[in-house]
């Protein structure tokens, strides 16, 4: 049986969570990372009634939670992906692609779910992503 070995909350360029780890690594090498919005890392929305800005801000928190867990997008192994607008996917997977093509290259992309939700925990977000990570990858 899988243990939790640590509980990240204090992460370099992020703003702090409140009231939950930003990640958590377990014994068996896994990470789950928390879901990340548009944010920036004194707490301000980033890209009001833009998908696309939001998308970039939350890979980015994303990508510094990765570089404080001690890798990089190619041990991801699990994106989902909350939506207040289905209409807007080609943003989203454009940013997405941004951040993923570099250190994938012609590898195809992690596992991936997306949900469309009426709103997240406050109405100016548009977006939030969530990740599953193999550490040591």
């Amino acid at each position: 049986m899988a243990k939790i070995n640590e509980r990240l909350t204090d992460i370099p360029g992020v703003a702090p969570g409140f009231g939950y780890a930003h990640a958590v690594t377990t014994s068996n090498g896994l990470a789950f990372i928390s879901g990340q919005i548009a944010v920036d890392a004194d707490g301000s929305l980033v890209g009001e009634n833009d998908m696309a800005a939001q998308t970039r801000q939350a890979l980015t928190n994303l990508q510094n939670i990765l570089h404080a867990l001690g890798t990089d997008w190619t041990g991801l192994v699990k994106l989902t992906w909350f939506v207040t607008d289905t209409d807007q996917l080609q943003d989203i997977r454009d940013v997405r692609d941004e951040f993923l093509r570099p250190a994938l290259g012609d590898l195809p992309n992690p596992a991936s779910s997306l949900i469309r939700v009426a709103g997240l925990f406050r109405p100016e977000f548009l977006i939030e992503v969530e990740a599953v990570v193999a550490l040591g990858s």
